[in-house]
């Protein structure tokens, strides 16, 4: 199954106002369980930093944890990168029309090839390394890029089913992942041979938000992977589950889960 098509499209579609694009983020806020998580983690883990902190957004995708991040702390500075060049201009245009691009700066880059050097108080990296074969070289640019106790969020899927794989036997979800999920000692052991010391790996989408996650993404995007014309069928899909989605996504956050298909993990230099 292909995610990264779709993705564009909707890309292309709310790229025009600003409006628009604030009124996508505004429903991926609400819409993405992760961004829930995400957000809850961000506000306090930038507590423990100064308001002039250093931010890199490993991955920036859309750009929404970008524009979150700056509201939440209007002087600190961000790094948004992105493999995807497409990606970057359409946020640097954005950026631009929003009137931030003095603090928030853009880049396409590989982050295997990431090569700053103590240089962010936060680097937060959402549904990324799912897509990194050198995944350890990455944790460690990410370590090197960090300064003395400088914080790391990852949100990942997990292997207890994070891309919807359940057996050896059946293929993920979505079919730009190059790894299934994480386990919490594989993904621990990697980031202390990275360098890091304080870790907190804990899983989040359990039962309330895997049903969420498979009202509001998996059905969707199966039906989009068949065809676009589905596009027009998704507003009534999401005026009726969207209220479910959201009881589900709040249950997920105040749960505390034994096991889930996504990790939430704080990494500490």
């Amino acid at each position: 199954m292909k995610y990264d098509p779709i993705k564009k499209v909707l890309g292309r579609f709310f790229s025009g106002s600003l409006f628009m694009r604030k009124s996508f983020y505004f429903m991926l806020d609400l819409l993405l369980l992760r961004t829930w998580h995400v957000k809850r983690v961000l506000r306090m883990v930038s507590a423990g930093y100064s308001n002039d902190m250093k931010i890199l957004d490993a991955g920036c995708g859309f750009g929404q944890y970008t524009w979150r991040m700056s509201r939440m702390n209007s002087f600190s500075r961000i790094k948004a990168v992105d493999i995807d060049s497409e990606h970057i201009a359409d946020c640097a245009a954005f950026f631009d029309n929003s009137g931030l691009s003095d603090r928030i700066f853009l880049e396409t880059l590989d982050l295997t090839k990431l090569s700053e050097t103590s240089c962010y108080d936060l680097i937060l990296s959402v549904d990324v390394m799912e897509h990194i074969e050198e995944d350890e070289k990455v944790f460690g640019n990410f370590c090197n890029a960090l300064r003395d106790k400088g914080s790391l969020i990852i949100s990942t899927p997990s292997d207890k089913g994070g891309s919807d794989v359940h057996s050896e036997h059946e293929d993920s979800f979505i079919g730009e992942h190059v790894r299934d999920g994480y386990s919490r000692i594989d993904i621990t052991e990697k980031l202390t041979r990275a360098g890091f010391g304080k870790i907190n790996v804990k899983y989040t989408y359990g039962l309330p938000g895997n049903i969420s996650w498979r009202l509001s993404m998996k059905y969707p995007i199966k039906m989009l992977n068949i065809s676009y014309l589905f596009f027009i069928v998704l507003p009534f899909w999401y005026l009726i589950f969207f209220p479910v989605t959201l009881i589900l996504n709040y249950l997920d956050l105040k749960i505390s889960h034994k096991e889930g298909t996504g990790l939430l993990v704080i990494a500490q230099k």
